[in-house]
């Protein structure tokens, strides 16, 4: 696979797919702001007309523009994620693009956290949540991811394209000055939100070390599908080789290959 194009290019995401596989894929950005860094296509996710030229002469798309929050409203969330969803599929399809490899988000299963944190931190929990795990949304934002799942799996098992759609359920991907097991704690002491060594720093690690997708495992599990010709539809957890991790990740070994080179585990402070 040599053309693809990446929607929503310029966030916390799509700025690690640049850093790491930009010297294997010819990239297009598609994205409704300017980068300063790159050339890109300036277009609104929810309009169809606008994003559709972009789709033309791609072999893949990695689907990543939304609206990122869980506290997203609903009508955010309808237009950014449920039908700039629906018009990135249209656009593949009309446009015969091969392979969709689209972001979810652990907020699809989120509900189990929500019910089993801060137990669920700590090493012993005996808790996995594989691909055949039932979903339960704890957003507006994950219920709309997974919309997107089903609406991908729509496409694929109905039209001739896009032929192959990967769902990654990415767990805790953070920017290059917070992308450690310590990133989100670091973060909230920078903001002012609570000090270094309280407990709420010692909760926000005790997560992070759990959730932590680091953006060269982030990148390299996104290759791993763009590479990959076997998959007509499935889902994989997004996260790196953590020991309290809660979220499943033989089944991206075994079926894409994935062998992600990091675990929070090997952190014991803050870079």
């Amino acid at each position: 696979m040599d053309e693809v194009l990446v929607t929503g290019a310029f966030g916390r995401v799509g700025t690690a797919l640049i850093e790491h596989l930009s010297d294997r894929y010819s990239f297009d950005y598609l994205d409704r702001v300017e980068s300063a860094d790159h050339s890109s296509i300036t277009a609104d996710i929810a309009a169809l007309n606008d994003i559709q030229p972009a789709f033309n002469g791609q072999d893949g798309v990695v689907h990543l523009a939304a609206d990122p929050s869980t506290e997203a409203s609903w009508d955010s969330t309808l237009r950014n994620n449920i039908v700039g969803t629906y018009n990135c599929l249209e656009a593949a399809r009309q446009a015969e693009v091969e392979s969709v490899v689209f972001a979810s988000s652990n907020h699809v299963v989120g509900q189990y956290e929500t019910e089993l944190a801060p137990e669920l931190y700590q090493k012993g929990h005996g808790v996995v949540l594989d691909h055949r795990t039932p979903p339960r949304p704890d957003s507006f934002y994950g219920t709309s991811k997974l919309f997107g799942e089903g609406l991908g799996r729509q496409y694929v098992e109905n039209f001739d394209y896009p032929k192959r759609f990967y769902v990654l359920r990415i767990a805790s991907v953070r920017s290059p000055e917070y992308d450690h097991p310590y990133g989100d704690a670091e973060r909230g002491v920078a903001a002012g939100e609570f000090d270094r060594g309280s407990a709420a720093y010692r909760r926000a690690v005790e997560r992070m070390k759990a959730t932590w997708h680091s953006r060269r495992d982030l990148a390299h599990l996104v290759d791993c599908c763009l590479s990959d010709e076997s998959v007509t539809f499935d889902v994989f957890y997004g996260v790196s080789d953590n020991a309290t991790r809660w979220f499943d990740l033989e089944h991206a070994r075994s079926v894409v290959g994935y062998r992600p080179e990091d675990q929070a585990d090997e952190w014991n402070d803050p870079p």
